[in-house]
């Protein structure tokens, strides 16, 4: 497998390190137990379209949010972790000024 890493272009995915879902958010701090106990350990096993993070270690070590589809292993999308939370930092207050 080969991801396309946005500032280094096409390496082998022995240049990554796979570090979750992307997806999970982290509750408040004054969240309730059961909030932290499905935060830690509570995880989804979805079958297609995923969104992981990743750790390109041997290469720019630019986190990285990583589209893959877990039938097939083929990846639509690699977007720089920074860019991922912006747009969606963004999208927070828009709406939140709606």
């Amino acid at each position: 497998m080969r991801l396309t890493c946005p500032f280094c272009g096409s390496r082998g995915v022995e240049e990554f390190t796979y570090r979750g879902d992307a997806t999970v958010r982290r509750p408040a701090a004054e969240a309730g137990d059961a909030a932290w106990v499905d935060y830690v350990y509570l995880r989804d096993n979805p079958a297609g379209l995923h969104q992981e993070l990743w750790y390109h270690g041997v290469g720019c070590r630019s986190w990285l949010v990583v589209t893959r589809d877990t039938r097939t292993h083929l990846v639509s999308d690699v977007r720089a972790a920074r860019a991922v939370a912006q747009a969606e930092h963004e999208a927070e207050h828009k709406e939140g000024a709606a």
